[in-house]
Protein backbone atom coordinates (compact mmCIF):
# COMPACT_ATOMS: atom_id res chain seq x y z
CA UNK A 1 0.00 0.00 0.00
CA UNK A 2 1.46 3.45 -1.05
CA UNK A 3 2.34 5.90 1.79
CA UNK A 4 1.70 8.86 1.12
CA UNK A 5 3.58 12.50 2.69
CA UNK A 6 1.55 15.93 2.41
CA UNK A 7 4.08 18.39 0.83
CA UNK A 8 2.83 21.82 3.15
CA UNK A 9 4.67 24.15 0.68
CA UNK A 10 2.22 23.02 -1.85
CA UNK A 11 -0.53 21.92 0.10
CA UNK A 12 -3.31 23.25 2.23
CA UNK A 13 -2.22 27.17 1.33
CA UNK A 14 -5.37 27.74 2.25
CA UNK A 15 -4.09 28.55 6.08
CA UNK A 16 -0.73 29.73 7.63
CA UNK A 17 2.90 27.33 7.06
CA UNK A 18 2.12 26.33 10.52
CA UNK A 19 -1.44 25.36 10.95
CA UNK A 20 -0.67 23.46 7.71
CA UNK A 21 0.32 20.12 10.20
CA UNK A 22 -2.99 19.68 11.84
CA UNK A 23 -4.79 20.88 8.15
CA UNK A 24 -2.80 17.69 7.17
CA UNK A 25 -3.48 15.31 10.10
CA UNK A 26 -6.99 16.49 10.10
CA UNK A 27 -6.93 15.22 6.26
CA UNK A 28 -5.68 11.90 7.54
CA UNK A 29 -1.79 12.18 6.44
CA UNK A 30 0.62 10.50 9.10
CA UNK A 31 3.77 12.23 7.37
CA UNK A 32 4.59 15.54 5.69
CA UNK A 33 7.61 17.43 3.81
CA UNK A 34 8.11 21.04 2.54
CA UNK A 35 10.90 22.66 0.58
CA UNK A 36 12.53 24.69 3.16
CA UNK A 37 11.98 24.90 7.01
CA UNK A 38 14.68 27.59 7.62
CA UNK A 39 11.99 30.74 8.10
CA UNK A 40 10.64 28.90 11.21
CA UNK A 41 12.97 27.20 14.27
CA UNK A 42 13.52 24.32 14.89
CA UNK A 43 11.52 24.22 18.06
CA UNK A 44 8.70 25.55 16.09
CA UNK A 45 8.48 22.62 13.74
CA UNK A 46 9.04 20.34 16.22
CA UNK A 47 6.28 21.00 18.01
CA UNK A 48 3.82 20.99 15.07
CA UNK A 49 5.10 17.43 14.56
CA UNK A 50 4.36 16.34 18.22
CA UNK A 51 1.41 18.17 18.76
CA UNK A 52 -0.33 16.60 15.58
CA UNK A 53 1.35 13.48 15.78
CA UNK A 54 3.08 13.55 12.30
CA UNK A 55 6.46 12.04 10.77
CA UNK A 56 9.07 14.09 9.48
CA UNK A 57 9.99 13.07 5.65
CA UNK A 58 11.61 15.65 3.37
CA UNK A 59 13.05 19.21 3.45
CA UNK A 60 15.40 20.51 0.95
CA UNK A 61 18.90 22.18 1.65
CA UNK A 62 19.10 25.96 1.45
CA UNK A 63 19.15 26.79 -2.38
CA UNK A 64 20.29 30.53 -2.21
CA UNK A 65 17.93 33.54 -2.86
CA UNK A 66 14.86 32.10 -3.59
CA UNK A 67 12.58 35.05 -4.19
CA UNK A 68 15.60 36.30 -6.92
CA UNK A 69 15.06 33.16 -9.08
CA UNK A 70 17.80 31.14 -7.59
CA UNK A 71 17.31 27.17 -7.79
CA UNK A 72 20.40 26.06 -5.88
CA UNK A 73 23.89 26.84 -5.19
CA UNK A 74 25.46 23.57 -5.90
CA UNK A 75 26.80 24.01 -9.00
CA UNK A 76 27.91 27.82 -8.64
CA UNK A 77 31.59 27.93 -8.00
CA UNK A 78 31.81 30.93 -6.29
CA UNK A 79 29.19 29.97 -4.00
CA UNK A 80 31.09 27.03 -1.69
CA UNK A 81 31.80 28.73 1.45
CA UNK A 82 28.37 29.29 1.14
CA UNK A 83 27.04 25.85 0.24
CA UNK A 84 29.08 24.40 3.46
CA UNK A 85 26.96 26.66 5.46
CA UNK A 86 23.71 25.60 4.31
CA UNK A 87 24.45 22.04 5.15
CA UNK A 88 25.49 22.59 8.51
CA UNK A 89 22.20 24.90 9.06
CA UNK A 90 20.57 22.37 7.61
CA UNK A 91 22.31 19.86 10.14
CA UNK A 92 20.51 22.22 12.79
CA UNK A 93 17.07 20.92 11.90
CA UNK A 94 17.86 18.07 10.98
CA UNK A 95 18.53 16.65 14.79
CA UNK A 96 15.77 18.60 15.84
CA UNK A 97 13.17 16.95 12.92
CA UNK A 98 14.12 13.11 13.80
CA UNK A 99 11.16 10.91 14.26
CA UNK A 100 11.83 8.28 16.79
CA UNK A 101 15.61 8.40 16.01
CA UNK A 102 15.26 8.10 12.07
CA UNK A 103 16.39 11.91 10.41
CA UNK A 104 14.74 13.00 7.50
CA UNK A 105 16.16 13.11 4.05
CA UNK A 106 17.58 15.79 2.88
CA UNK A 107 16.90 17.15 -0.71
CA UNK A 108 19.98 18.81 -2.38
CA UNK A 109 18.47 21.47 -5.35
CA UNK A 110 21.71 21.76 -7.54
CA UNK A 111 20.84 25.04 -9.56
CA UNK A 112 20.57 26.60 -12.67
CA UNK A 113 23.87 27.35 -14.68
CA UNK A 114 24.89 30.73 -15.53
CA UNK A 115 25.06 32.04 -19.07
CA UNK A 116 28.44 31.28 -20.51
CA UNK A 117 29.63 29.10 -17.38
CA UNK A 118 31.64 26.25 -17.66
CA UNK A 119 29.75 23.38 -17.68
CA UNK A 120 32.65 20.64 -16.81
CA UNK A 121 33.56 22.93 -13.85
CA UNK A 122 30.16 23.62 -12.44
CA UNK A 123 29.69 20.11 -12.72
CA UNK A 124 33.39 19.26 -11.01
CA UNK A 125 32.13 21.62 -8.01
CA UNK A 126 29.01 20.14 -7.79
CA UNK A 127 30.57 16.79 -7.27
CA UNK A 128 33.00 18.40 -4.60
CA UNK A 129 29.76 20.06 -2.99
CA UNK A 130 28.05 16.48 -2.72
CA UNK A 131 30.84 14.75 -1.53
CA UNK A 132 31.41 17.15 1.25
CA UNK A 133 27.34 17.20 2.29
CA UNK A 134 26.72 13.29 2.00
CA UNK A 135 30.13 13.10 4.34
CA UNK A 136 28.81 15.24 6.44
CA UNK A 137 24.73 14.05 6.86
CA UNK A 138 26.17 10.87 6.66
CA UNK A 139 27.56 11.32 10.32
CA UNK A 140 24.14 11.57 11.96
CA UNK A 141 22.40 8.52 9.73
CA UNK A 142 20.89 11.19 7.14
CA UNK A 143 20.53 10.07 3.06
CA UNK A 144 21.36 13.12 0.79
CA UNK A 145 19.27 13.61 -2.25
CA UNK A 146 19.59 15.15 -5.82
CA UNK A 147 16.43 15.39 -8.20
CA UNK A 148 16.41 16.25 -11.30
CA UNK A 149 13.88 18.70 -12.66
CA UNK A 150 12.40 19.44 -16.20
CA UNK A 151 13.65 22.14 -18.44
CA UNK A 152 10.69 23.32 -19.23
CA UNK A 153 9.56 24.58 -15.29
CA UNK A 154 13.17 25.64 -14.47
CA UNK A 155 15.34 26.34 -18.05
CA UNK A 156 18.93 26.04 -17.46
CA UNK A 157 18.37 23.49 -14.50
CA UNK A 158 22.07 21.73 -14.30
CA UNK A 159 20.24 18.22 -13.76
CA UNK A 160 17.62 17.45 -15.99
CA UNK A 161 17.81 13.41 -15.96
CA UNK A 162 18.01 10.54 -13.75
CA UNK A 163 20.58 9.15 -15.34
CA UNK A 164 22.54 12.41 -15.49
CA UNK A 165 21.99 11.71 -11.34
CA UNK A 166 23.22 8.10 -11.18
CA UNK A 167 26.16 9.43 -13.05
CA UNK A 168 26.92 12.21 -10.59
CA UNK A 169 26.12 9.51 -7.99
CA UNK A 170 29.08 7.43 -9.33
CA UNK A 171 31.19 10.12 -9.31
CA UNK A 172 30.91 11.06 -5.90
CA UNK A 173 31.17 7.76 -4.26
CA UNK A 174 28.55 8.13 -1.42
CA UNK A 175 26.36 5.46 -0.33
CA UNK A 176 24.24 7.92 0.99
CA UNK A 177 23.58 9.84 -1.86
CA UNK A 178 20.70 9.03 -3.87
CA UNK A 179 17.83 10.05 -6.00
CA UNK A 180 14.70 11.85 -5.35
CA UNK A 181 12.15 11.01 -8.45
CA UNK A 182 9.52 13.00 -9.27
CA UNK A 183 7.45 11.43 -11.69
CA UNK A 184 6.02 14.99 -12.74
CA UNK A 185 9.06 16.25 -13.94
CA UNK A 186 10.35 12.97 -15.30
CA UNK A 187 6.72 13.11 -17.29
CA UNK A 188 7.64 16.36 -19.01
CA UNK A 189 11.47 15.60 -19.35
CA UNK A 190 11.86 11.70 -20.77
CA UNK A 191 8.51 9.85 -19.90
CA UNK A 192 8.85 6.29 -19.49
CA UNK A 193 8.21 6.66 -15.80
CA UNK A 194 8.30 3.22 -14.86
CA UNK A 195 10.99 1.63 -16.67
CA UNK A 196 13.20 4.62 -15.62
CA UNK A 197 12.40 3.63 -12.14
CA UNK A 198 13.10 -0.01 -12.21
CA UNK A 199 16.09 0.45 -14.18
CA UNK A 200 17.41 3.09 -11.27
CA UNK A 201 15.47 1.64 -8.26
CA UNK A 202 18.09 1.04 -6.15
CA UNK A 203 19.39 5.00 -6.57
CA UNK A 204 15.57 6.07 -5.72
CA UNK A 205 15.10 6.77 -2.28
CA UNK A 206 11.95 9.35 -2.32
CA UNK A 207 9.33 9.56 -5.33
CA UNK A 208 7.05 12.73 -5.67
CA UNK A 209 4.17 13.19 -8.15
CA UNK A 210 2.39 15.75 -9.76
CA UNK A 211 -0.20 15.24 -13.06
CA UNK A 212 1.02 16.66 -16.22
CA UNK A 213 -0.19 19.56 -17.67
CA UNK A 214 -0.44 21.97 -14.97
CA UNK A 215 1.33 20.47 -11.90
CA UNK A 216 -2.23 19.41 -10.34
CA UNK A 217 -3.75 16.07 -8.66
CA UNK A 218 -3.64 12.94 -9.98
CA UNK A 219 -6.82 12.63 -12.66
CA UNK A 220 -6.48 16.00 -13.75
CA UNK A 221 -4.14 15.21 -16.53
CA UNK A 222 -2.57 12.51 -18.63
CA UNK A 223 -0.46 10.44 -16.15
CA UNK A 224 -2.34 7.10 -15.10
CA UNK A 225 -1.40 7.13 -11.32
CA UNK A 226 -3.63 4.48 -10.33
CA UNK A 227 -1.25 2.30 -12.65
CA UNK A 228 1.80 3.87 -11.82
CA UNK A 229 1.87 3.65 -7.95
CA UNK A 230 0.38 -0.06 -8.02
CA UNK A 231 3.60 -0.64 -10.00
CA UNK A 232 5.84 1.19 -7.98
CA UNK A 233 3.82 -0.84 -4.89
CA UNK A 234 4.85 -4.06 -7.21
CA UNK A 235 8.35 -3.07 -7.70
CA UNK A 236 9.18 -3.15 -3.83
CA UNK A 237 9.34 0.82 -3.21
CA UNK A 238 8.36 0.99 0.47
CA UNK A 239 9.12 5.00 1.02
CA UNK A 240 6.87 7.94 0.97
CA UNK A 241 5.36 8.99 -2.23
CA UNK A 242 5.33 12.92 -1.52
CA UNK A 243 2.16 15.43 -2.82
CA UNK A 244 3.83 17.91 -4.29
CA UNK A 245 0.63 19.26 -6.74
CA UNK A 246 -0.65 22.66 -6.76
CA UNK A 247 -4.23 21.48 -5.71
CA UNK A 248 -7.37 22.32 -8.40
CA UNK A 249 -9.80 23.54 -6.30
CA UNK A 250 -9.01 23.44 -2.49
CA UNK A 251 -6.93 21.15 -0.73
CA UNK A 252 -9.41 18.57 0.35
CA UNK A 253 -11.23 18.11 -2.72
CA UNK A 254 -8.15 18.07 -4.22
CA UNK A 255 -7.49 14.83 -2.48
CA UNK A 256 -10.38 13.12 -3.72
CA UNK A 257 -8.33 10.58 -6.00
CA UNK A 258 -6.59 9.15 -2.68
CA UNK A 259 -9.74 7.88 -1.49
CA UNK A 260 -10.86 6.58 -5.08
CA UNK A 261 -7.22 4.78 -5.28
CA UNK A 262 -8.20 3.02 -1.95
CA UNK A 263 -11.29 1.99 -3.02
CA UNK A 264 -10.22 0.43 -6.40
CA UNK A 265 -7.40 -1.58 -3.88
CA UNK A 266 -9.87 -3.00 -1.96
CA UNK A 267 -12.06 -3.67 -4.50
Amino acid sequence: MTKFAANLTMLFQEVPFLERFGAARQAGFDAVEYMFPYPFSPEELRAQLQQHGLKQVLFNLPAGNWEAGERGIAVLPDRQEEFRQGVTRALTYVEALRNDGAPPLVNCLVGKLPAGADAEEARRVLVENLRYAAQELGRVGVTLLIEPINPHDIPGFFLRTPDQAAALIEDVGADNLKIQYDLYHQQRTEGQLLDTFRRLQDRIAHVQLADVPGRHQPGTGEINYPFVLAALDQAGYNGYVGLEYIPEGDTVSSLGWMTSLKEGVQA
